[in-house]
């Protein structure tokens, strides 16, 4: 990939992004995530749980006997999809709590005993505080308050994630994790905002293909205020092709031929070449909106690689 032109502004800076589950590191901020990776920013991923109640969505994968060693190949999918974005990773180690599918009254069953979205705040927060305090990043990802979607790991993950952000940099919150760490920046992804799955669904039609993005956009309500929260478009667009290939690092999770392919990436990096994030909250000086976007995570926090900030 030819030299970014801010390459030598990143250099000595840390970049950690908090998933719910093996594959979402490389479905959400992955094309971004290997951009900074490409050029010298130090990226780690934590997954907190271990994706072991995901289904079999690739029919090729579909296999008997698959399910019985799930955690295990998901371990090894992971690894080839950092291997291939360039960033280290840490599991957090909670359990999976599945998708509960509701009954024919619409009624969900209760959440799995003992899995990430029963665990009390308290006790999750602890080990990613330590890996805060551990690895000490200049910005940090995770998900907004509805998960990105309403999976209740990808909630469990935003609340963790907002608690230990604060209590990380806590001097009075348990030192025994570690010496506090203030975080610069934190943000939210927003990887399936309504106004770009309208911008690609065009697209596709323009370009005489069938949109796969119809049917959701029938469903999808419009909320403008939900809308306009990005502040932060990251181009990297050069990056699609290795986030396609993490993506399908994740063989058990990925179907080759399913919507994530569907759209030709020429035309993707024609009419989104970015990937979307909020910003939530700032210690340095940048304060982009959604009028006024920036498109650097590490917009405002200057490289020093003598030290720490």
């Amino acid at each position: 990939m030819p030299e970014h032109p801010r390459a030598s502004q990143w250099k000595g800076l840390r970049l950690m992004h908090v998933h719910a589950h093996p594959d979402d590191e490389s479905s959400k901020g992955a094309a971004s995530t290997a951009m900074y990776a490409d050029h010298g920013v130090d990226v780690h991923v934590v997954t907190c749980t271990g994706g072991e109640r995901g289904s079999i969505l690739n029919p090729r994968m579909d296999r008997p006997g698959i399910l019985e060693n799930i955690h295990e190949i998901r371990r090894q999918e992971m690894e080839r999809a950092r291997d291939i974005l360039g960033v280290t990773q840490d599991w957090l180690g909670f359990v999976d709590s599945g998708w509960p599918e509701p009954d024919e009254e619409g009624n969900k069953p209760p959440l799995p005993e003992g899995c990430f979205g029963l665990v009390p705040v308290e006790e999750a927060a602890v080990p990613l505080v330590t890996l805060i305090r551990d690895f000490r990043p200049h910005v940090m990802t995770t998900y907004d308050e509805n998960g990105g979607y309403p999976h209740p790991d990808h909630i469990a993950c935003h609340v963790v994630s907002v608690a230990a952000f604060e209590r990380a940099a806590d001097p009075a919150y348990r030192p025994d994790l570690g010496e506090a760490w203030q975080v610069s920046k934190l943000y939210y992804h927003h990887g399936f905002s309504r106004p770009k799955a309208v911008a690609m669904h065009e697209a596709m039609l323009a370009h005489g293909l069938e949109s796969h993005w119809g049917e959701r956009l029938e469903k999808w309500s419009r909320d403008e205020a939900w809308d306009e929260r990005v502040t932060t478009k990251v181009p990297c667009a050069d990056y699609f092709g290795v986030r396609d290939q993490a993506l399908l690092a994740h063989a058990t999770q990925i179907d080759p031929d399913s919507f994530w392919f569907a759209m030709p990436r020429e035309i993707e990096k024609e009419v989104w070449p970015t990937e979307d994030f909020e910003l939530v909250t700032s210690f340095v000086d940048s304060h982009p909106t959604h009028d006024q976007p920036e498109d650097d995570l590490f917009a405002g926090i200057a490289a020093d690689p003598g030290s720490d900030l």
